[in-house]
């Protein structure tokens, strides 16, 4: 792996947050819901977000 910058590591480590945010609030959405179509929505958004997650940490390792 090139060797990052200090500020395209907290640029990575913004992202990183915003996707573990964006995971967290699309389970808490999917779980309130009573609507099955809604449930799936949030669901697939979390699994996407939870993905770039992943894509990312695997990054930085």
């Amino acid at each position: 792996m090139a060797n990052l910058t200090t500020k395209e590591l907290e640029a990575l480590d913004d992202q990183l947050n915003f996707e573990h945010v964006c995971v967290t609030k699309y389970q808490a959405a999917a779980a309130e819901t009573q609507e099955n179509t809604l449930r799936e929505c949030y669901n697939k958004h979390a699994g996407q977000h939870q993905q770039n997650f992943n894509t990312l940490l695997t990054f930085l390792r």
